[in-house]
């Protein structure tokens, strides 16, 4: 069988930024549903269509085909007293845009970046957002997808 639309493909993958440091060591195999439904970078995807099991493709993505460009507008500062009591570096918060102007916005993960004094900083934008990243990726198992996950748009995370 090959990667063609409607088949969920499993890959056993290793990420690294363009000096070879290793961004995602892939311990868990990626599980997607191929054919343009949003599971996997449309670039990487592309790369993978006709791949038979075993056969690897080495795509390297730049900033703006992976997590997007670093947004500097998607950082703010929050006072304390505004943040839930246990805030501590590292973690991270849901929140609506700074502007909160648009109602359809959609809830932004912010990662809490420093705290100094009374003052957090939240960023929101993706970890790995302004960095290119280079994809190793090898075919582990192909199937044909269940009428449910091409209705869902995803493939099932238990099988």
């Amino acid at each position: 069988m090959q990667v063609v639309k409607n088949s969920v493909v499993t890959l056993n993958y290793r990420v690294t930024n363009p000096a070879g440091e290793v961004v995602d060591d892939g311990q868990e195999p990626l599980v997607y549903l191929h054919g343009g439904y949003d599971d996997l970078f449309p670039k990487l995807e592309e790369a993978l269509e006709g791949k038979a099991v075993n056969d690897s493709v080495s795509v390297r993505l730049h900033a703006d085909e992976a997590f997007g460009e670093y947004d500097a507008e998607l950082v703010q500062t929050e006072s304390l007293d505004n943040l839930p009591d246990e805030v501590e570096v590292g973690m991270e918060l849901e929140g609506a845009p700074a502007d909160e102007a648009d109602e359809d916005e959609e809830i932004i993960i912010y990662r809490v970046t420093e705290i100094d004094g009374n003052q957090a900083t939240l960023d929101g934008n993706h970890p790995l957002a302004g960095q290119a990243l280079i994809f190793n990726c090898t075919v582990a198992a192909i199937r044909p997808a269940s009428a449910d996950e091409i209705a869902n748009g995803s493939a099932d995370s238990d099988d």
